[in-house]
């Protein structure tokens, strides 16, 4: 696979509140041109060599796999998780926003069938006994355009010539957040270009519009192999990356349909790291990934896992990127009760990285939240362009 042409620079950050300037060197060939030195990379996007968006046949972004395990294997994890306290840092939040629900149609053509034998093969139960019940959400009317699935949305771009599709959220007015791997090659500084991002999709429908990005934003870590890795390049702690999105007549999608909060450190986690997850995507083995998607699982950090999330999914290749919610929905007026810890609504605290080799454990994990990833990532991508924030 060629390496795909886009302008680089690699920041250094001070904290978490601003960026701070770095000595740095310079390096280019006739691929790309980077700028080493920092813990976050810049990707300036681009339309690498003339590629076009194949909306109609864009191909699934492969979930990436790690070796199977034994049942006894994955209830030992889970009971090491139960038996042990798990600090984390501080735990930190970002908060969301419900956004007006105003439309901007789109049609961009109903994908064609995609062969997934390759993919996880849909069962109802797992061997590892991780229960998880996955189901449409979208139910046969407009969810799409309700808060808060409308901020989720399907990822499209470019791997040299052909179209590829993740799925991602706004966590921000004009901020997205997938998956790492969505974005590069883990380890090989290959890049990947011209991402476009639809939120509330459905069957070629782009309710929202369709958004282009400006600048990708992932660790250095990430891009050049050192990041730690049960499994390298699959089980990562840092596989998350940010989309800067590019303004229409000084307007960012979030205006319309809202943008979830994020959480790090373990929020909404208990001492043992345990937490109820809601993901959402778009796997092209449900579905063809035409409609949006929900799973809903406990997860549990999992120490032989690089402190990934586990939880039990159907989900497969084109859900990667979507958000991991704690508290999804929208929230109930309480009366002779009160809230729970961690009650904000809405809260991404992974995306989906990676799943099984095997069909049967019917489980996939997220690389952590943490103030060391979501927290520059983000502040990087506002820091650049404060009204994406704002």
């Amino acid at each position: 696979m060629r390496m795909i042409l886009n302008s680089v620079v690699a920041i250094g950050l001070l904290g978490f509140a601003g960026i701070a300037p770095i000595a740095a060197q310079s390096s280019s060939d006739a691929a790309h041109s980077t700028v080493q030195g920092g813990a976050v990379t810049v990707v300036a996007n681009s339309t690498a060599g003339g590629a076009t968006i194949d909306y109609i046949h864009a191909k699934p972004m492969k979930l990436p796999t790690a070796p199977g395990r034994s049942e006894a294997a994955a209830t030992e994890d889970l009971i090491n998780a139960l038996r042990s306290t798990q600090p984390s840092g501080r735990p930190g939040f970002s908060a969301g926003s419900y956004g007006d629900g105003a439309l901007d149609p789109t049609f961009l053509g109903a994908p064609a069938r995609q062969d997934t034998s390759d993919e996880v093969t849909p069962e109802e139960f797992g061997t590892n006994n991780h229960a998880f019940s996955t189901a449409r959400g979208d139910l046969n009317v407009a969810t799409n355009t309700r808060f808060p699935y409308r901020v989720s949305g399907r990822l499209f771009f470019n791997i040299g010539g052909d179209t590829f599709v993740c799925s991602a959220s706004l966590i921000k007015k004009g901020v997205v957040v997938t998956a790492a791997h969505c974005v590069a090659n883990f380890g090989t500084g290959q890049l990947y270009s011209n991402w476009h991002f639809i939120p509330g999709y459905r069957n070629g429908a782009a309710p929202f519009g369709d958004w282009t990005v400006k600048n990708a934003f992932v660790l250095t870590s990430y891009l050049n192999g050192s990041d730690p890795c049960a499994v390298a390049g699959v089980v990562c702690r840092d596989d998350v990356a940010v989309l800067l999105l590019n303004a229409k007549a000084g307007k960012y999608p979030g205006t319309s349909t809202g943008w979830y909060g994020f959480g790090w450190n373990g929020l909404g986690f208990t001492s043992a790291g345990l937490t109820h997850i809601t993901q959402v995507g778009y796997p092209v083995c449900l579905d063809n990934g035409e409609l949006m998607e929900r799973n809903d699982s406990q997860g549990f950090k999992s120490a032989a896992n690089s402190n990934n999330t586990v939880i039990g999914s159907l989900m497969c290749g084109g859900s990667s990127g979507g958000p991991w919610l704690i508290n999804f929905g929208v929230r109930p007026s309480l009366t002779g009760t009160t809230a729970g810890t961690a009650p904000d609504a809405n809260v991404v605290v992974g995306v989906t990285s990676w799943g099984f080799v095997s069909n049967a454990p019917k489980e996939q994990g997220a690389s952590p939240f943490l103030s060391g990833n979501i927290v520059p990532l983000v502040n990087s991508a506002c820091s650049a362009v404060p009204a994406a924030c704002t």
